[in-house]
């Protein structure tokens, strides 16, 4: 392995809710303080959600410090001791963490605001602009208006206090930001007007009644009102739009449930009865009953009982599923139609609800690559638009303007600019994106992973449980001749497999079980190991089990004899296992059985390729085998014969190419999982797989990989979008308040109209966010295909390592019947010192061996007849 390539970690991070942040600058100067800790490794503060993750060896109270002395509050997520009492408790603080708690106060701030401010422009644009009448005392009494005015802008800009006060802090702390530069153009508007009014009233003591006239028209105090009053719109439109895009996680924590009915013994011993008890009460191994229409409320397995249940609120899957004795159940889930009594396997925050939770959770806390381009831009945004706004006020007083026409300039600057837009461009998409997937069971684990998923350009596809269903099915039934029916085959077959624990004899046994067929009891009953098996039925032998041990036994002196060993063969290379039967030494038929792929497999690799992405098949499998499944199932390059750790190695090589995506659910594809630039968990697989992922599909369906990579590239094409309007906005906005282009076209913008605008760019932003709650993540009609990569033909063809590199010895082998034999002494094999690879056929009852050192032919031999099978030659 390349000690130097990085291999992704799931670092646990500490969760910290931040205070007093106002814009994009806010959350990199949070950030910049608190990476300058000595210890900390990585720290990502969210502007949507006010939450700050931090890793690194450092203790709470100096991050807090950190946080405090950059001019913010902080404290730890879950701090308190109702947070720590319960599950339930730590939902219920979330979910009022998550409140719009922000909209209700800016609504009465803008309401009062409004007020008083329409009174103002009617003073002062009405009269002036239009001649609106006033009371007579106003007549002629200019510097009662100018008082009038002040007073009015002053309670305006009373009510809205918070802006100057988060604006200069931030200026004391020096980190400025968005509440500083809507202060600076309050401020400067107000003052300029005061100092116009103290101007009138000299003019107005001296009998200048001309001059007393003009500095009328050189009021701003409607302007300081009237910044203040829509920015307070604008805020209220992002906040509320910004708790839309909070809507998917808050839902989830709604079904959280609160009680549980548990069987409890009674302390007379007289047997146990119903209990209802809070959900934090419930303990692994508890017994709990669920009725029809209750909210299952802890992860477990049915023990008695039938019903339908309501997967959707997990899984986004509308249909019920039928769950019986020994099928899992999860919290939250519906039960809506029979009686259920489990025993519970996970509670509190290990259920399947909490974990989602804590997976939509982090990736709202985490950042995307995409957004460190407006990360930078915005920790120096602020400073530099208040001095392009000095240098426009001082431009236009050496070009000759008046004072006024030179500060309307740079108050407009200020106002104009807005750095939220640059920092809402990627968390609030992020954040509704991610949303989007857990309402159609598609989890993913943080923002990068969300990124990620729509650059992919090959996906790997683990075989077994992946592609396919991983459990063998009968496939195909062959009767010998017309004695025997279909029925009479399967019902004989199913009475040998019945004392058989093997997973073909299951599959049949399923067969008999599924058509109502009765089996017989037989006698004389013996395993074959590597062979098959054989009994006495009805004083007559009865025999079962691979093609070469039958024909063994039986031969191959009749025509039809020979036909059916031809079509046993012709099933091998469909990547089937044929089993032969006979009765009274006669060759009775053929009942084929494999592991078949998936309903929607083939579906969801043709979608891949029509998007593009080059999709590999992995497969521990031998080629034969594997070939046929792959053909099935459509995908463009098979790599057989794969061990464990040769599908990381494999995963390693194929990055060469491009981004690789590895889906796969066992713990043997863990190592490949987190190689992969995407790992994505079937979500029926194990924990080790999920917990190893980047990725997970809930429904287990593997149409869900084409969604995920749709969905993440609607989300990083909204992001685009964001980040083009955002900066597309400020660089045409900033010159045109500055009056660049009042030399050219008379173009000139009032501080007001930027004000307007300013208030408006967040919400654009987050509403266009909102836009992916619409995006169909099944429709596949309007994917865009990228060009599809080149892969090298040894690459795409392998087997594992080159093997004309390695010395290799083919071993003839009998008595192996199916894949599971195949299993047994490829593992028998590879675990030899100097064996790196064994590929192994039941078919051609051969295994091809690949050294990488020194092995003798009678250690490979040894280990091998240790099994029960015989070796006949190596070559």
């Amino acid at each position: 392995m390349n000690q130097n390539e990085e291999i992704k970690t799931n670092i646990p991070q500490r969760q910290f809710h931040v205070t007093g942040m106002s814009c994009a600058a806010c959350s990199a100067r949070v950030e910049k303080a608190v990476n300058g800790l000595p210890g900390v490794q990585s720290c990502s503060v969210s502007l949507l959600t006010n939450s700050m993750g931090v890793e690194g060896d450092v203790s709470e109270a100096e991050i807090i410090k950190a946080v405090e002395d950059a001019g913010y509050g902080a404290s730890v997520k879950g701090s308190d001791a109702k947070a720590k009492s319960s599950a339930a408790n730590r939902y219920a603080e979330a979910e009022e963490a998550l409140k719009d708690h922000e909209t209700p106060k800016l609504r009465k701030r803008l309401l009062a605001s409004l007020a008083f401010l329409i009174v103002l422009m009617y003073f002062s644009m009405g009269h002036m602009m239009w001649g609106w009448p006033l009371p007579s005392w106003f007549e002629g009494n200019h510097v009662a208006m100018g008082l009038l005015q002040l007073l009015l802008s002053a309670i305006v800009m009373i009510i809205n206090q918070k802006f100057f006060i988060s604006g200069f802090k931030g200026l004391i702390h020096r980190a400025p930001n968005m509440d500083t530069l809507v202060a600076l153009g309050s401020a400067a508007s107000f003052g300029w007007s005061v100092f116009v009014l103290f101007a009138m009233t000299k003019a107005q003591m001296t009998g200048d009644t001309a001059a007393v006239e003009a500095y009328m028209h050189d009021f701003y105090f409607e302007s300081a009102a009237m910044i203040l009053t829509l920015i307070t719109v604008g805020k209220m439109l992002e906040a509320h739009s910004k708790g839309k895009t909070t809507d998917a996680l808050k839902s989830l924590m709604k079904l959280a449930p609160k009680t549980a009915v548990v069987l409890r013994e009674t302390t007379d011993g007289s047997g146990a009865v119903e209990v209802e008890v809070p959900i934090e009460e419930v303990v692994q191994g508890d017994i709990f009953v669920v009725r029809p229409g209750e909210n299952i409320p802890v992860d477990g397995v049915v023990l008695e009982g039938e019903s339908a249940v309501n997967e959707a609120a997990l899984t986004g899957e509308s249909i019920p599923v039928d769950k019986e004795a020994g099928d899992h159940v999860s919290a939250a889930t519906v039960n809506q139609s029979g009686f259920l009594k489990c025993r519970a396997t996970r509670v509190g925050e290990d259920t399947t609800l909490s974990r989602i939770i804590q997976m939509v959770s982090d990736a709202a806390a985490t950042k995307a690559p995409i957004a460190k381009i407006a990360d930078k831009v915005s920790g120096i945004f602020v400073p530099t638009v208040i001095i392009i706004a000095i240098i426009t006020i001082i431009i236009w007083l050496i070009a000759g303007q008046e004072v006024g026409f030179a500060l309307a300039r740079g108050i407009s600057v200020l106002v104009i600019s807005c750095p939220c837009a640059l920092g809402l461009a990627t968390p609030v998409a992020i954040m509704v994106g991610n949303g989007k997937g857990a309402r159609n069971g598609i989890l993913f684990k943080n923002a990068v992973s969300l990124e990620n998923a729509g650059r992919t350009q090959i996906v790997a596809l683990d075989k077994t449980g992946t592609i396919t269903n991983g459990t063998p099915v009968v496939t195909d039934v062959l009767v010998a001749d017309e004695k025997f029916t279909e029925t009479e085959l399967i019902r004989l077959a199913a009475s040998l497999e019945a004392k058989s624990e093997h997973p073909l004899a299951k599959a049949v046994n399923e067969k008999a079980k599924e058509e109502g067929l009765v089996v017989e009891e037989v006698s004389e009953f013996k395993a074959l190991p590597g062979n098959g098996l054989q009994a006495n039925l009805a004083g007559k032998t009865l025999l079962g089990g691979s093609l070469s041990y039958v024909r063994g036994i039986i031969g191959a002196t009749t025509a039809v004899q020979t036909a059916l060993y031809q079509k046993a063969d012709a099933f091998a290379s469909e990547g089937k296992t044929p089993l032969l039967f006979a009765y009274d030494n006669k060759l009775i038929g053929i009942i084929a059985v494999a592991d078949t792929i998936k309903a929607d497999s083939a579906e969801a690799i043709s979608q891949l390729q029509n998007m593009g992405i080059r999709v590999v098949m992995l497969t521990g499998d031998n080629r034969r085998t594997a070939e046929a499944i792959g053909a099935q199932a459509g995908v463009d390059d098979v790599i057989a014969g794969v061990l464990p750790d040769g599908k990381e190695a494999v995963i390693r090589q194929l990055k060469e190419y491009g981004k690789v995506a590895m889906v796969g659910d066992g713990i043997n594809d863990a190592p490949a999982l987190t190689r992969a630039d995407i790992g994505i968990a079937i979500g029926a697989g194990t924990d080790v797989a999920i917990d190893a992922a980047d990725v997970v599909l809930m429904k287990s369906e593997l149409i869900d990989v084409p969604a995920a990579i749709r969905l993440s590239r609607k989300t990083l094409t909204n992001i685009h979008e964001n980040l083009f309007w955002a900066f597309f906005y400020n660089v045409i906005g900033i010159p045109l308040a500055a009056g660049l282009y009042f030399p050219i076209w008379g173009w000139k913008l009032n501080p007001m109209f930027g004000a307007a605008a300013m208030s408006l760019s967040s919400f654009c932003v987050v509403t266009n966010a909102l836009r992916l709650n619409l995006v169909k993540v099944y429709n596949a009609s309007k994917d865009h295909k990228i060009k599809q990569i080149a892969m090298n033909q040894q690459m795409a063809n392998q087997t594992t390592e080159s093997e004309e590199t390695k010395m290799t010895k083919t071993m003839t082998i009998e008595g192996m019947m199916c894949g599971h034999c195949e299993a047994t002494v490829k593992k028998a094999l590879e675990a030899l010192d100097g064996v790196s690879q064994a590929e192994v056929s039941h078919e051609a009852n051969t295994a091809v061996v690949t050294l990488s050192g020194d092995v003798s032919d009678e250690a490979l031999k040894a280990a091998v007849e240790e099994k029960d099978y015989k070796v006949t030659a190596i070559d």
